[in-house]
């Protein structure tokens, strides 16, 4: 129903099956999707970059229609560290050795740990809306707590998590979160019914808080063992004006202290900046990706 005109594809990495789209010519773009969605959330913004540059939208290890296997006790399926690498696989199978890469939400949080685990793959970094995420968990208070009460709910031992958010997903959290009506009008409801369809699977729901549970256990590990170790590569952070992590966070002195490059700003909208301000986040992508392409 979206993406007309790009291929539809599964790649086999060495832990994983990937499923992508893609299309356009130019260098490569990779855009990375956050939770609880999949790489339908580039919808307003992948046509339009694809006039300028391969772009392809893969869905994350664990959810869309990308394989989703059974959390290990440690997590380490689920570990940032492992989805960045299906990623790298995946572009190195579509004939890719280096890309921009662009994530939102948890898919930023994989951009993050792919970058450091493969820098020379990767020429700029695009975050949005997040701050990184061993400072979120050491910064923790009551009221970043209260507001992203779903991290710590998700974390929790299987299956609680898995029993309470069955039939839930995506409705809550697109609220951002556990508004009894939350205000969907920024999504394209058929978008909506992609996210439906794929949290309908408790394969997927098991698979999104193995996620979290490796963000709060072994993804903290890796990113404690980096402490003090910058990226050179360019980062763009952008964040938005009206979401929760801009209120509680200084994202762009946040990144600064991970990265050596780093520019970056508010977008007048919610968390989800590629639905809710899709020109606006694509325009200082674009800008972004241009000041650093390859001459």
């Amino acid at each position: 129903m979206f993406f007309e005109g790009f291929e539809r594809g599964y790649a086999e990495t060495s832990e994983a099956t990937i499923h992508y789209v893609a299309a356009g010519a130019g260098e490569p773009v990779l855009l990375l999707h956050g939770y609880p969605e999949t790489h339908v959330c580039w919808h307003k913004i992948a046509p339009e970059l694809a006039r300028k540059y391969r772009v392809v939208c893969a869905d994350l290890r664990g959810y869309g229609d990308s394989s989703k296997p059974e959390g290990l006790p440690d997590h380490a399926n689920y570990s940032k560290r492992a989805m960045g690498r299906d990623m790298v696989e995946l572009m190195e199978k579509l004939g890719h050795q280096t890309f921009h890469l662009v994530g939102h939400d948890r898919g930023a949080r994989v951009a993050h740990r792919l970058t450091r685990d493969h820098e020379s793959r990767v020429r700029t970094l695009t975050v949005l809306d997040i701050s990184p995420t061993l400072k979120m968990f050491e910064s923790t208070d009551l009221a970043f707590a209260t507001a992203y009460y779903h991290w710590f709910l998700m974390l929790q031992p299987a299956p609680l998590p898995e029993q309470m958010l069955a039939g839930q997903v995506p409705f809550n959290i697109l609220g951002r979160v556990g508004r009894a009506e939350p205000d969907l009008s920024a999504f394209d409801r058929r978008a909506i019914e992609a996210y439906v369809r794929a949290f309908a699977d408790p394969r997927a729901v098991h698979a999104s808080c193995e996620d979290y549970r490796a963000a709060g256990t072994i993804d903290l590990e890796h990113d404690r063992a980096d402490r003090g170790k910058k990226i050179k590569t360019p980062v763009l952070a952008l964040w938005g004006a009206r979401a929760i992590v801009g209120k509680m966070f200084d994202c762009l002195a946040d990144w600064r202290e991970v990265a050596d490059d780093v520019s970056g700003r508010a977008i007048d909208c919610g968390h989800f900046l590629p639905e809710e301000s899709p020109r606006e986040t694509r325009a200082e992508i674009e800008a972004f990706i241009a000041r650093h392409e390859a001459r």
